[in-house]
């Protein structure tokens, strides 16, 4: 049953080895740490990479545009669950497609943040808070406020003293 041991050392890497991974050879290395600066690659290989301070802010604003659209579609799918009436098939595809839809938005922002750039990372919670702000506070302009549209019940607050309107 004793086997010999030595056979699975591994030799210790050479000093060319160590001498091919300079910098410029580690550019393709993903990050493990939180870092700032504009050549990232975030969902797509090379994207927005060396392409400059332009891609970069380009790629910034698409995951901000998740983020958000991300918010608005978890106040679809809460007005779509809370419709009156009977559930028919088509309702229930219709709540399931916004549903995967959704989480498959968030899934993206997900990745997206996992580059570990922290413009990235910003974009991503400014865009969650302004999809928040536009889709589910309770902040409506002024030709809004005497709509149904408006009414907190809509907007997933319930009534004071869970009365019913």
């Amino acid at each position: 049953m004793g086997g010999d041991m030595g056979a699975m050392t591994m030799a210790p890497p050479r000093a060319a080895d160590h001498a091919a991974a300079t910098p410029h050879k580690m550019a393709g290395m993903m990050h493990m740490a939180f870092f700032w600066g504009n050549r990232a690659v975030v969902l797509f290989p090379g994207w927005p990479g060396d392409r400059g301070a332009g891609m970069y802010i380009l790629c910034l604003l698409l995951v901000l545009a998740l983020a958000a659209l991300t918010e608005a579609l978890a106040l679809l799918s809460r007005r779509l669950a809370r419709r009156g009436g009977e559930a028919t098939a088509s309702s229930a595809a219709l709540l399931t497609a916004v549903h995967a839809a959704r989480m498959g938005l968030a899934y993206l922002v997900m990745l997206a943040v996992m580059s570990f750039n922290v413009g990235v990372l910003l974009a991503a919670v400014a865009g969650h808070a302004l999809g928040f702000l536009l889709a589910r506070s309770r902040v409506r302009t002024g030709a809004a406020r005497g709509s149904a549209d408006a009414s907190p019940e809509l907007c997933g607050i319930p009534p004071p003293n869970g009365s019913k309107p």
